[in-house]
């Protein structure tokens, strides 16, 4: 019997129950979180981001741990959920011991971003939501007090994060504070709503007010206390790495070998987008052939909205066809909303649904400020990756497995080497099924995973001070920012900006291209056992089916049914956790 899918709907058992009782403490812990979840009665709310709220949800880690390590699996759902959530929470245990939380800072996914996020799943159709958002507005500045405490502890016990990363941050905390920042762009969204009292429009404006003094306050918190203190060095060094690449891939890997491999997979992907600007270009390269591109108006968006349509278009024509023939879709994955994002950062992303489809996937574009114009040719397999076979398909489909899957594997469990690994598997996919047969959207779909694999050699090169690939020396900011720009097509904005990203980031950048190298392993592996029986819709149902997890517990899992009962593989030898009240 495969692992996610039992004869019938499963009895709740009691790893369920202990599961699902995480997810609650999560939650409680960091209501940002419930809001994301779909769960309305925390949306008023923001946790305790100081050291004594990061210690006491440490303690319900450890209580969790205690109970999931004494509870024996009622079947093999069970061992899947038992094994993935143990990894899970001991990772959490381990960065408590390393002090990591006193160093939580950075471009893109620290409680700076997060506390700001938390607003743009909300809803805002009547005056009952935006009273919430109001009261959510007011507990901005206590949220950031306690992550200023933590930071605080940080700069007196000498653990703090890299200055390149608290400058860049203090940069954005302005950019939300600004008369023409986020806050008060939330405010004047409240007066644009004919059905909001008076009344209740000065609340959300002077709410947002007080919430962008905040970030003010943050800001001149990171360049005059935490900046002096900050670390000189960009990379973190070994130990950190293995750490953090343990926790965005789910699996243990061989850095240095993994390095190696980066190398020869970037000279791979240059050569194969070579090869596509050739047939653009005849006789020129990638420049000649990105020059071409952007200059046929055949392949510019004019417009937000233009763009919106055109990505809900791709979408839905993806979910249509490929659900004919590459997957088993459920009928509430079959809808995803394309969205223009309420930031103006750059960059697009993708939010799951609601755990009852309430509110549906969603896929986000946030448009530079000042850019009108869209390159279609570049980011239709953005449109795949981030939708339909990407991420929708694959965190939409487990949130709807609701008879296997208990809530912490619908909703919380899962990597990004699992997820977006999976995202770029996706795109080779699509490839392969004939969706990027233009040489010019096939040379889009190459820019994107010849980035990713130059992330794998920055961002293992940086952080474990490797020599770099050109023999120039060891790595540093400036080499990884000429290494970028050398091997991307964005501009110099968006190249700074995630060079930062993966400076201070690490392990999540390079987690994409080394997922994509497991999801393509764990195929070949299960159509070498299945041999001529292989489907491939067979291995995408069974895969998906599980929800996201980490990439060693997925692996253990799809092997399960192909290996005897007495050569399962031993679970992976206990940590110790750390005693309790460790920071």
């Amino acid at each position: 019997m495969s692992v996610n899918r039992p004869v019938a709907a499963r009895t709740r058992t009691p790893i369920d129950r202990i599961a699902e009782e995480w997810v609650d403490a999560v939650v409680a812990a960091d209501p940002a979180v419930g809001t994301r979840l779909g769960r309305v009665e925390s949306n008023d709310r923001f946790g305790d981001y100081s050291p004594a709220g990061i210690a006491e949800h440490d303690d319900d880690a450890r209580a969790t741990l205690a109970a999931l390590q004494a509870a024996e699996p009622a079947d093999e759902v069970d061992e899947v959920t038992k094994r993935e959530l143990v990894d899970r929470l001991r990772l959490r245990l381990e960065k408590a011991e390393a002090r990591l939380p006193l160093r939580d800072l950075n471009v893109i996914d620290s409680p700076v971003q997060n506390i700001r996020q938390a607003f743009d799943l909300m809803p805002r159709h009547d005056p009952a939501d935006w009273s919430v958002i109001a009261r959510r507005l007011d507990r901005v500045a206590g949220a950031l007090a306690g992550y200023r405490e933590t930071l605080a502890q940080g700069i007196a016990e000498g653990v703090t994060p890299a200055a390149r990363q608290v400058e860049a941050v203090a940069a954005q905390a302005d950019r939300y504070a600004a008369d023409d920042g986020f806050f008060a762009g939330l405010a004047a969204s409240a007066a644009r709503v004919d059905a909001l009292p008076a009344s209740l429009r000065s609340d959300v404006d002077a709410a947002a007010d007080r919430a962008a003094e905040a970030y003010s306050g943050l800001a001149r918190f990171l360049r005059t206390e935490l900046a002096p203190a900050a670390s000189r060095r960009d990379g973190v060094g070994r130990e950190l790495y293995a750490l953090a690449s343990r926790e965005f891939l789910g699996a243990e890997i061989d850095l240095d070998e993994s390095y190696e491999w980066g190398i020869e997979e970037l000279a791979r992907m240059t050569a194969e987008q070579e090869r596509a600007a050739a047939e653009i270009v005849p006789g020129g390269g990638v420049a000649e052939a990105v020059a071409a591109l952007e200059a046929d108006p055949s392949r510019v968006l004019h417009g937000v909205d233009a763009l919106r349509a055109w990505m809900q278009e791709k979408s839905d024509q993806a979910v249509a066809e490929l659900s004919a023939t590459r997957f088993d879709i459920p009928e509430p994955v079959r809808r995803l909303e394309c969205m223009i994002a309420p930031t103006q950062e750059g960059g697009i992303y993708y939010t799951g649904p609601s755990d009852d489809f309430s509110r549906p996937g969603r896929m986000w574009w946030s448009v530079p400020r000042g850019v009108t114009a869209f390159n279609a040719w570049r980011e239709l397999t953005t449109v795949y990756h981030e939708g339909v076979p990407g991420h929708h398909l694959q965190i939409a489909t487990g949130v709807a497995n609701r008879d296997t899957l208990n809530a912490w594997r619908r909703q919380l469990a899962g990597t990004s080497g699992h997820i977006e690994g999976w995202a770029l598997y996706a795109e080779r996919l699509m490839e392969e099924l004939g969706y990027l047969d233009d040489p010019g959207d096939r040379l889009g779909m190459l820019d994107g995973q010849r980035m990713r694999a130059a992330r794998v050699v920055l961002d293992l090169g940086v952080h474990l001070g490797k020599r770099r690939p050109d023999g120039g020396g060891t790595w540093d900011a400036r080499s990884a920012l000429a290494f970028m720009t050398e091997n991307v097509t964005m501009n110099a904005a968006s190249v700074r900006f995630e060079v930062n990203r993966y400076l201070g980031w690490p392990g999540q950048a390079a987690a994409y291209k080394i997922g994509q190298r497991i999801w393509e392993r764990l195929r070949d592996e299960a159509a070498a056992r299945a041999g001529a029986g292989f489907d491939v819709r067979d291995f995408h149902s069974e895969a998906l089916g599980l929800g996201s997890l980490g990439l060693d517990t997925l692996s253990w899992a799809l092997g399960r049914s192909a290996r005897p009962a007495q050569q399962e593989r031993p679970a992976r030898p206990e940590r110790p956790a750390p005693p309790s009240g460790a920071s």
